[in-house]
């Protein structure tokens, strides 16, 4: 392994889950840019070390900068071109794991709803039964707790907060979701009953409460099935124990 790539992944706060002469997979931190910001260049971003480091080096898939959790570089054209053919017949297998306001009325159940990014917002998406493109994640309730829910989600497209934007029109937004909820970190005066918070209370989670655990893929080299995961981070950890504790 390249000493160097691997210093600079981790002075970044991420880690090399694996990596051959195909593919190099990443555990990613919230707050950390995959790609270059369009106006700040200057931001820290996850390809241009890959391509300093490795020279041409391509995207797999995208997951947002306040998402963390596993991410996937092709390193040749050969395997991009492989993981892309099988993106589009949808054999790539994503679960996210998310921590909601509320919970889903079902168990499980599927969100298709066509999705739109908003001509006089870019980057900000929204629901759209005319004219939208495709959109469908599935969701699976894990837990449920007073006031909130701990969800698996599978996205079967990858349409631009495709995640964010279902779980908002379902009425159970990501805590802490500036764009599609609230906004509002997760405070432990939130669930412990007669807490009560001294004014500086810190957030035990001041981010989008979503983590992609899971990719699978078919490997572009071997044929064989690989999957590649990534254990939940600290603070939605931290949140989940709260919830558990002082569940009703």
């Amino acid at each position: 392994m390249n000493r160097k790539l691997k210093w600079r992944i981790e002075s970044t706060g991420s880690e090399i889950v694996s990596e051959d002469d195909q593919i190099i997979v990443l555990n990613k931190p919230h707050g950390l840019l995959e790609l270059p910001d369009r106006f700040r260049h200057q931001l820290p971003n996850l390809y241009a070390i890959l391509q300093e480091e490795l020279g041409k080096i391509f995207v797999v898939h995208r997951i947002d900068k306040e998402t963390s959790g596993i991410i996937v570089f092709a390193k040749t054209a050969e395997a991009h071109a492989e993981l892309s053919a099988q993106s589009e017949k949808r054999l790539i297998d994503k679960t996210y794991s998310g921590i909601v306001l509320g919970a889903p009325a079902s168990e499980e159940g599927e969100i298709d709803l066509p999705l739109e990014e908003i001509p006089k917002n870019p980057g900000v998406m929204r629901v759209n039964r005319k004219s939208g493109k495709e959109a469908l994640t599935r969701y699976k309730v894990v837990e449920r707790f007073q006031g909130y829910a701990f969800l698996d989600l599978n996205p079967k497209t990858g349409r631009m907060h495709q995640i964010r934007v279902h779980l908002q029109a379902l009425g159970t937004p990501l805590v802490a979701d500036k764009l599609y909820g609230d906004g509002k970190g997760f405070y432990l005066s939130d669930v412990k009953p007669g807490y009560k918070s001294s004014g500086d209370e810190k957030p035990l989670l001041d981010r989008m409460a979503l983590h992609a655990r899971l990719v699978s893929l078919t490997h572009p080299q071997s044929g064989e099935r690989a999957s590649y995961s990534a254990p939940l981070p600290k603070d939605m950890v931290s949140v989940l124990r709260y919830l558990r504790k002082f569940k009703a």
